[in-house]
């Protein structure tokens, strides 16, 4: 395999929970060289999850690829190493709430003194300028705010339930996503234009992050005053697509609302009259009658179990799958063929554990997983040597200060 993609790259994650540490694993990921600074107690994301032995299973793929160092950041010794690593770093990526690190004197300008043109990417609540910059935030409320909390539930009318959240910390990984894009042009731009004197810096807000993907929401209450509702299963815009019960109490996605698809469907179940059919002709008929719709869908499906609503479906070459549980991913010959599903050595364990592949997919590219989330502190020393610069001696005197685990 070739030399990974961001071989090289040096950025220092000042970053806890999982909006930063997920920004900084996608570029680990691609080969570059992550620095995280946590506390002597380590990151809290190492608590979360099931936990074997004490420890995470979530942190050995959520860390992973990365160098820890443990630094305790309100040591008053605590800046001058910060300085002296982001003086060998390229870029830095953190969600302290906006002006934190600045209080504690490693903010852009002190870190910039010592590596001019280093670049900051800043995530946090509602960004760093703004009426409410310093309000408290985690990754529910951006969704919240963003807008996707009010369309993650089933349609007006139908439940007196909350809203309901995706299952994953998806706030935190978009932002991160956002990040790690915005850090990666900053440095294009950057070394494109050469020193020009430019401090470049990406501002990452959770609300933000989550607002920019709500499609039409937005340009369609500015322009007809209509607020987009939730639609449980369902897509507002299209039918039939939707998630239909088999016969074992599983569920299965259908996605059948082009023209020769929805014909294809329609024979399948044994109802060929709909085509064409008053109600029926084109998708915004069928979008207004989508109830009755998946009400004959949903006969058919309770028909047949999951397996063969799968076969059934694929041989007629509809769009479909059956909702994925963990055992269905880690089984998947699809995954399995693509090594995103891939077991890892960690030393924290008794056997290996199931990561997800690297994503995205560079053709040529090495992308392997060098090592699992590490230990507190795992890598304290060598980067003190190898990058800040420190003796041996002058390390042991820092531990024996606390500064460092």
């Amino acid at each position: 395999m070739g030399q990974r993609v961001l071989a090289g790259l040096r950025v220092m994650e000042l970053g806890h929970y999982v909006a930063a540490p997920f920004a900084s694993r996608l570029l680990a990921d691609l080969g570059a060289d992550i620095i995280k600074v946590e506390p002597p107690g380590g990151d809290p994301a190492r608590q979360w999850g099931e936990q074997v032995g004490g420890h995470s299973l979530w942190w050995s793929s959520h860390a992973r690829n990365k160098r820890c160092i443990s630094v305790d950041l309100k040591h008053r010794a605590a800046p001058g190493i910060i300085k002296r690593i982001a003086a060998r770093c390229d870029a830095v990526v953190e969600n302290f709430r906006p002006g934190q690190l600045d209080r504690m004197g490693i903010g852009p300008d002190a870190l910039r003194a010592v590596r001019p043109g280093l670049i900051f990417a800043h995530i946090s609540g509602y960004g760093q300028t703004g009426p409410d910059r310093d309000r408290a935030a985690f990754g529910v409320i951006g969704e919240a705010i963003g807008g996707l909390r009010h369309l993650t539930d089933h349609p007006p009318g139908t439940s007196d339930l909350p809203p309901v959240r995706v299952g994953i910390s998806i706030g935190d990984s978009v932002s991160g996503l956002y990040a790690a894009i915005g850090l990666l042009a900053a440095l294009w731009q950057r070394d494109r234009n050469g020193s020009d004197g430019r401090e470049r810096t990406v501002d990452v807000a959770l609300t933000e992050s989550m607002l920019s993907l709500m499609e039409g929401m937005l340009p369609e209450y500015g322009m007809l005053g209509k607020v987009k509702q939730p639609t449980g299963g369902g897509i507002a815009t299209a039918a039939p697509t939707n998630a239909y019960p088999s016969a074992d109490d599983s569920w299965v996605l259908i996605a059948a609302n082009s023209e020769p698809l929805f014909a294809k469907l329609m024979t399948l179940i044994g109802r060929p009259e709909i085509i064409g059919a008053p109600g029926y002709r084109g998708n915004q008929e069928r979008v207004a009658n989508v109830a009755e719709l998946d009400r004959m869908i949903g006969e058919w499906t309770r028909q047949h179990t999951a397996v063969e609503l799968a076969r059934i479906l694929s041989a007629a070459d509809i769009p479909s799958s059956k909702v994925y549980d963990a055992a269905d991913i880690a089984a998947d010959a699809q995954y399995g063929s693509r090594a995103m599903v891939r077991t890892v050595d960690d030393p924290f364990f008794d056997r290996p554990v199931l990561h997800p592949g690297v994503v995205p997919r560079l053709e040529g590219d090495a992308d392997d997983i060098r090592w699992p989330g590490p230990a507190i502190g795992a890598h304290t020393d060598a980067i003190l040597q190898a990058v800040a610069g420190y003796s041996a001696v002058e390390i042991d005197d820092l531990r024996r200060q606390g500064v460092v685990a």
